[in-house]
């Protein structure tokens, strides 16, 4: 799914009155306060002087106004989405309809979730609720085979998620019960699992959402606290394989 363009606008303009709000540079609003960084493909090193940075500020610093920003920000995207240098996604290793997951460096795993349209329903449709676990059930099962076939049948890796989503009781309710207790918010302002919050399934953004966060950070009067400008927060889950293969055989 690629986001409209309304998304970058939302996130610049965000930018503006976070760079306000701390009197920082717009430059370092823009890095530190939106998911752009990752948008542009640039990674997740958040390195000031990576080239796709660093000509994405060569522009903003062009235009004073929000709507140049907002053009030349739209801009710097397609540009990186034509030149296949667009690589905002984690290195998937399975997708099972909705879900997929990404190894993580400590050794767990880190599950995704892909909003698709499913026979014209929400995916988190009551009446997607068994393709739903189906496809949760076959991704955990993919794993420890692959875990037997690499000999090491014997660990029981953690399972990760962070998302707005697990607010959703409709999305809560796929997983299991240990799993679901562990959230925690985290507040990163730079990614996806909290700005995902104002796009729907098609890219589109859930403006009556993106007005509301706008105005929000407007009112404040504190930069510590910007993040609580937000609908719902990011929160983060985990729990073991064995977690999910006990819930699954209930």
């Amino acid at each position: 799914m690629r986001p409209e363009r309304a998304f970058y606008d939302l996130q610049v303009r965000f930018a503006r009155a976070a760079a306000r709000l701390a009197d920082m540079p717009l430059g370092a609003a823009l890095l530190d306060c939106t998911n752009l960084y990752v948008r542009f493909g640039a990674g997740r090193g958040f390195d000031a002087a990576h080239p796709l940075w660093e000509a994405y500020l060569s522009g903003i610093n062009r235009y004073a106004s929000e709507a140049g920003q907002c053009e030349w920000t739209w801009r710097h995207v397609q540009r990186c989405q034509a030149n296949e240098t667009h690589r905002a996604g984690p290195a998937v290793v399975a997708t099972f309809g909705c879900f997929s997951y990404a190894r993580e460096p400590h050794g767990g795993l880190r599950l995704h979730f892909n909003a698709q349209a499913d026979n014209g329903l929400s995916p988190l449709d009551i009446r997607r609720f068994d393709a739903r676990r189906d496809e949760l059930r076959r991704l955990i099962d993919q794993l420890r085979a692959h875990l037997h076939e690499s000999g090491d049948a014997s660990r029981d890796p953690l399972v990760h998620g962070t998302s707005w989503l697990y607010n959703l009781p409709a999305y809560r309710r796929l997983f299991p019960a240990v799993y679901v207790a562990s959230a925690q918010p985290v507040a990163r302002l730079r990614a996806l699992s909290l700005w995902g919050q104002f796009l729907d399934r098609h890219g589109c953004v859930r403006k009556d959402s993106a007005a509301k966060l706008l105005a929000q950070a407007e009112r404040e009067r504190d930069f510590a606290r910007l993040v609580q400008c937000f609908p719902v927060q990011a929160l983060a889950v985990h729990a073991p394989v064995s977690a999910f293969r006990a819930d699954f055989t209930v």
